[in-house]
């Protein structure tokens, strides 16, 4: 698998669960062994009330952020090289990868050395999402552009993801996306802050202090 124009390695998977997948979390598990990692294997059930959303900053094989919607009982993915943005003149590049599970909205540390994804996490924010629109999230990700209303500890309001590449075969490699800030009221000029110094919304750690406190927890 060869980096892709903004650095990110990896192989691209449709968002969309397949009608009659028995287990819509099979790519997720088939990359990972959970004898090393401490990434959560199961997936919660979805709670009442308005579904979450995570964005999770990740310092893999290359740095990028992870965007993640709750639907259809897992996180719908895509990795953002360049995070998403407060302001609307940003067209942000939006590779799909595999679903995750809800769990999954939990996890801050460190991916171990040699497994699927290795360094650290943060969870650099989260909240609530509100679906705009009458059809399903799953019809609108199969049509193409969902647009949706987020309620996070730093991302607010109107936000867009709008399908620009299809993929090719059953995996949907090399399907794309764009995330875009809606023009409203909570969108503004700062766009995205730097990924070395951005901390997570719920610890206050960077990704630096995420990995050392790792490395002493094992010592």
């Amino acid at each position: 698998m060869r980096p892709n124009q903004d650095g990110v390695t990896m192989r691209n998977v449709s968002p969309r669960k397949k009608k009659g997948d028995d287990d819509a979390l099979a790519a997720y598990r088939g990359k990972r062994d959970f004898s090393r990692t401490d990434e959560p294997r199961a997936g919660a059930r979805e709670a009442g009330g308005d579904p979450r959303f995570v964005v999770q900053l990740h310092d893999a094989s290359s740095m990028h952020f992870d965007f993640r919607l709750e639907a259809d009982g897992v996180l719908k993915s895509w990795a953002i090289p360049k995070g998403p943005s407060t302001d609307p003149h940003d067209k942000r590049l939006a590779m799909p990868t595999e679903d995750h599970p809800l769990d999954y909205r939990e996890f801050e540390g460190v991916i171990a050395s040699g497994e699927y994804g290795a360094g650290p996490v943060i969870i650099w924010d989260e909240g609530t999402y509100r679906h705009v629109g009458d059809r399903p999230v799953a019809d609108d990700l199969d049509r193409g552009h969902l647009s949706f209303v987020l309620n996070g500890r730093k991302l607010h309001g109107g936000y867009a993801l709008t399908r620009f590449r299809r993929g090719s075969g059953g995996d949907g490699r090399g399907e794309a996306w764009l995330l875009v800030k809606r023009d409203d009221e909570r969108a503004s000029d700062d766009g995205t802050p730097d990924p070395n110094r951005a901390r997570s919304a719920r610890t206050g750690r960077t990704l630096r202090q995420v990995a050392s406190d790792d490395g002493a927890e094992k010592e």
